[in-house]
Order: C-alpha cells, then structure tokens, then sequence
C-alpha cells in the first residue's frame, strides 16, 4: 500500500525519499537508498510508517531522529496505536491513516486520526496527501478509527463479495461467467457514477426505479423487504469493528 500511495503522492508538491534495503528502483522522480546510514545528516517535514505493525519496534527507532523539529509522523501501518508509535519513535505529533484498497488507484476512501500534538498544518498536509489518493475523512480519535475501519477499510471487501454473489446467480439464470461478471461490474460502476451526479438522495434514486407491482419492487421485496439485508449489514459492520478492538 505504501508504494501505491506513492505514486499517487508524487503527482503533487513535495519530493519523497525511500528507505528499503530490499528495493531495486524507485518511481521516477523519488530517492531510494538501501539503509539508514546512507541519510547522513538529511532531515524531513514527515515521516511516512508504511511497514507491517509487527517491525515497528525493530525498525522505527533508528529513524526518528530523521524528523524535523516541526515535522510529524504519518502511519499507514494497520492496528498500529498513536501511542504504541509515540511510545517507539519519541515523536509526539503523530497522523493515523487507514487508507482502503481502491486507495491503491486513487480512489479510496481514507480514515485520519491525529495525536493531540499534532497541529493544524501537519493534519493539512496529510490530508491532502490522502486526497491525491481519493477522499480523506478525518476522525475524532481511534475508536472512530476502528469504526471507519469497519466500514470503509474493509469495505472493499464486502462489495467484492456482493459482487462475486450477484455474478455467480446471474449464472444460474443462465449467463457464462464473462457475462454475469460484466454485467456485475458495469451495474455497479453505471450506478455508483449516476448516485454521484445526482441531488438525490440513495433513497429517492431507489424508488425513482422501482414502479409499483414491477420486477424491481418484486425484486427488492425479496432483496430486503423484511430488513434482513439492513440487519445483515449493521451485523457484518458490528463484527469487524469488534475485531478492530481487539486487533488495537
């Protein structure tokens, strides 16, 4: 994910130094070194944690002497807490970000958090970092984190199970995979590009193609008609977020 929102981030201001003993080149216009050491003296505005939770305590102390004194630390790194990178790093001004997969091609959907000793201009720039990779939502602390968590971050997961489920029935009415798999994936995307150039709300969109006694009515009846799909959804959110807690 790190190096996805790279390529996203290097499209606007700013120049991006990496640091992987284990990369042979980097996108164009972006310093690569191999170690630590190779910085010298060098100092940064910020300082991006985009390594699994599980190397933190290894890795981040050597690094947090790289930071400016006006510079802050943004994480990527999953069920990392601001306090667990505090507590590592020494650095108090921390911005948590749980960027979504579609984030990988600029159109995700991304959680902020900050540390209290983040300031205005450090939650500013990180957000619009996560801009260039879609829309950013910021948060009031982590347990509203956790919840975008369960919503946004592992929301990608939830469509593309809806979409398996919606393509696999097409099927059993009769369509070959390629068919049933494209008509999922243009339904969505047709219908996801009206709802957001429409002044309508989800609901008025809903009933705008829903005649009374038709196929859709007919359809959506069996859909959701008792609110068992309304019920499944909130559980579904309910068991991630529960997860996410347990997770911290």
């Amino acid at each position: 994910m790190g190096g996805a929102l790279l390529e996203s981030w290097r499209k606007g201001e700013g120049s991006f130094t990496i640091v992987d003993p284990y990369l042979d080149q980097a996108p164009e216009g972006v310093a690569l070194f191999s170690s630590r050491d190779e910085l010298g003296g060098e100092r940064f505005d910020v300082m991006v944690v985009a390594i699994k939770p599980q190397l933190i305590e290894a890795v981040l102390p050597d690094y947090a002497g790289l930071l400016r004194d006006d510079g802050y630390l943004l994480s990527i790194a999953a069920g990392c807490s601001v306090a667990r990178l505090r507590e590592v790093s020494g650095v108090d001004a921390v911005v948590r970000v749980m960027p979504n997969l579609p984030a990988a091609i600029g159109q995700g959907v991304s959680g902020l958090c900050s540390s209290d000793a983040a300031n205005e201009t450090h939650i500013a720039h990180a957000t619009d970092l996560m801009r260039r990779a879609g829309i950013a939502i910021q948060v009031d602390d982590e347990d509203a984190l956790d919840r975008f968590t369960a919503i946004a971050g592992s929301g990608p997961g939830y469509v593309f199970e809806f979409l398996r489920a919606y393509a696999e029935a097409s099927q059993e009415l009769g369509f070959s995979r390629e068919q049933s798999t494209a008509m999922a994936l243009e339904l969505m995307k047709g219908t996801v590009a009206m709802a957001q150039q429409s002044d309508l709300s989800l609901e008025e969109l809903r009933n705008s193609v829903t005649s009374k006694n038709g196929t859709t009515e007919a359809g959506l009846n069996a859909l959701n008609g008792s609110g068992a799909l309304s019920a499944l959804i909130t559980e579904t959110f309910d068991a991630a977020y529960r997860r996410a807690i347990e997770l911290r």
